[in-house]
């Protein structure tokens, strides 16, 4: 079987909701990402077998199969075909993971993979607004649970998932807030130090937008303290210990060794092992559990084999009860923040943390990293790659 390898890793800064792209079209943004790959890269988009696209709200300016509008929004030859891909907060890890099996079962010689999503101009849920995205039989399986009055419209809910999730894993608001500040003073520090700089696109027209700019620095538990809950009264999930509504895009380039030595290119890291889970969909979040177990046993490695974790942020509860089950040091775990402090522009978040993690194990020369996320309807990516 062909090896898969990823080239090269890029994303926009994270836009937060009404910033620096609230102007940008989806599409163009998409473009402006995979420009600035073919530019890092050199590679001729002709020899590009495919663009695998995640994307969650498909619709209003992301409607219409925007994978497509991608590649003719970055100048790309007509015969590029695209292609989008929604498997919810994982569309765009998805997307990676898809083109490295089609690369690996020999389908594809050459793919991009990556995603986008305009939260300031596509809101969030704005597709679920257009009608309910689940019928009478599921509803009939879950009805105790919908119709006790704990989910609101008696329809799934995140946001009751993640309050679900602390109650069972027993934690309190105080630890909640005190894993968020410390989202916000990772990522800060990342910033600093430049640890982002050699993975970031600039965007024409917005020569100052050089940084995730939803980072609140001086964040502290106790200021978190002071935000309502959101979901729940006496609940303990609020604005403050929850992913960013946000705007943005990225792109990975994967190969094959062969191919690459071929074309003049050097790749980061080796496609290693990937795995797609389900679990609960009343709790939904839980899904980086036994996804991480799943990929785990495929690729024969340990939890204390792996030098870097993205376990994405969409709630504090999420990367907490995963680490509780798995065991993974703190120092590991999501070392330059997150979600939490710099967004979490849906489609495109997949591949945003692939991009942070490829480059945080070249700087650091750590061998395995993974990356998993949990998805709405209670599935779950995870993947593992390996320096080279």
């Amino acid at each position: 079987m062909p090896e898969a390898v990823i080239v090269d890793a890029v994303r926009t800064p994270i836009g937060k909701r009404n910033g620096s792209l609230a102007d940008v079209h989806p599409a163009d943004l998409s473009g402006y990402v995979l420009r600035a790959l073919q530019q890092r890269t050199g590679i001729d988009p002709e020899v590009i077998d495919d663009v695998v696209w995640g994307c969650v709200n498909q619709v209003g300016d992301q409607a219409a199969q925007i994978g497509r509008y991608a590649v003719l929004a970055a100048g790309w030859p007509e015969t590029v075909p695209g292609v989008t891909i929604n498997r919810a907060c994982g569309s765009s890890q998805s997307s990676f993971d898809f083109a490295a099996g089609m690369v690996m079962a020999g389908q594809y010689d050459v793919v991009v993979a990556g995603g986008v999503e305009a939260m300031t101009r596509v809101p969030l849920g704005a597709g679920r607004d257009l009608g309910r995205p689940f019928g009478s039989l599921v509803r009939e399986r879950y009805e105790a649970d919908l119709t006790s009055g704990e989910f609101p419209n008696e329809d799934f809910n995140q946001g009751i998932g993640a309050e679900r999730i602390a109650k069972k894993w027993g934690f309190t608001r105080q630890r909640l807030d005190e894993y968020s500040s410390r989202s916000h003073e990772l990522a800060a520090a990342a910033i600093d130090a430049g640890a982002f700089d050699g993975q970031l696109v600039q965007v024409p027209g917005l020569p100052e937008f050089t940084a995730d700019e939803g980072l609140r620095r001086g964040t502290t538990a106790e200021k978190l303290a002071k935000l309502k809950p959101s979901f729940r009264e006496d609940g303990v999930i609020h604005a403050g210990n929850a992913s960013q509504i946000s705007d943005g895009a990225s792109a990975t380039l994967i190969t094959t060794p062969e191919k690459a030595k071929e074309l003049g290119l050097t790749p980061i890291a080796r496609y290693h092992s990937g795995a797609v889970s389900g679990a609960d969909p009343l709790m939904m979040l839980t899904g980086p559990i036994p996804a991480t177990q799943k990929v785990l046993r495929k690729s024969g490695l340990s939890i204390s084999d792996i030098g870097a974790f993205e376990v994405n942020e969409a709630f504090a509860p999420v990367p907490l009860a995963w680490q509780a089950e798995l065991g993974a040091d703190d120092k590991v775990l999501n070392p330059l923040g997150g979600a939490i402090a710099v967004g979490h522009p849906l489609g495109a978040s997949g591949t945003i943390l692939m991009t942070r993690l490829l480059h945080h194990m070249r700087d650091r020369g750590i061998r395995y990293g993974l990356q998993t996320m949990c998805e709405g309807g209670g599935t779950a990516n995870a993947t593992i790659v390996e320096l080279l």
